[in-house]
């Protein structure tokens, strides 16, 4: 766990909140589909909300979706937010969106001593998700193209070519949300560390659950989704030096 000044913290996370409802209400206008995901679907389910010591917010969209709301969101977004992503902010290194906040800065671990350039409020990351059909040759193609992704990720000279032709693969297995059984619900690529295949009707109907006292929508069966992320044991605090944090740094920007 970091060393950030807990008041610090709980102000950048009723930031982060306030994002993460506007967020909301934007995809409840456009009719899109999202639910919380990793540790703040975890928060949600083990803390009623904010993992104690989290600092960011993560969110999981159909991919179309996703789309969608990358196209819409600059249009949309309140005042003090702002859509990352290569396009709105070009030096940005990842290929995932996340929308930051300019009422708090986060300076991250791999961060730290840069020069950086690109936009670093507090955040909402948000992953494209695939739907793929269920099948042992899909699962190890997913598998492996994971492990590849990763590994050039981590590369320091340019792997982008080949990360790209990865990702571009596992966007051909998408076969849409209309097949439900046999079905698995699957991360793009786009962010390497995070991975996993969900069973289609352990995320559909998504229903609502509180977060910080404020509904949001998760997946249908969220024990199998944090167990497939996690492991069984999801539900227990972990001991305070495995308490992963993103950030360094934190302030609030008055």
């Amino acid at each position: 766990m970091g060393n950030i000044d807990p008041k610090v913290l709980k102000e950048a996370q009723a930031i982060m909140l306030e994002m993460l409802v506007k967020f909301d209400a934007i995809c409840q206008k456009h009719n899109l589909e999202y639910w919380l995901d990793s540790g703040t679907l975890l928060g949600a389910v083990r803390h009623d909300g904010f993992i104690p010591w989290d600092d960011d917010i993560d969110i999981s969209m159909p991919v179309e979706d996703y789309r969608t709301f990358a196209k819409i969101a600059q249009s949309e977004l309140a005042e003090g937010m702002f859509l990352q992503n290569k396009t709105t902010d070009p030096s940005f290194p990842f290929d995932y969106m996340k929308i930051r906040s300019d009422k708090a800065t986060i300076i991250e671990f791999h961060e730290e001593g840069k020069e950086v350039v690109y936009h670093q409020g507090v955040f909402i990351d948000i992953f494209p998700m695939f739907a793929i059909n269920e099948t042992k040759i899909n699962h190890l193609f997913y598998q492996y193209s994971f492990s590849a992704i990763r590994f050039f990720s981590a590369k320091k000279f340019n792997c982008s070519r080949i990360r790209k032709f990865l990702k571009k693969s596992l966007e051909r297995l998408h076969i849409g949300w209309e097949k439900k059984n046999g079905t698995n619900v699957i991360y793009s690529g786009k962010m390497p560390d995070v991975a996993g295949a969900f069973d289609y009707n352990a995320i559909y109907p998504l229903k609502k659950m509180k977060f910080e006292g404020i509904e949001f929508f998760v997946p249908n069966d969220c024990d199998h989704y944090l167990i497939t992320l996690y492991s069984k044991s999801y539900m227990e605090i972990p001991p305070k030096e495995k308490q992963t944090v993103h950030a360094c740094e934190m302030r609030i920007e008055k």
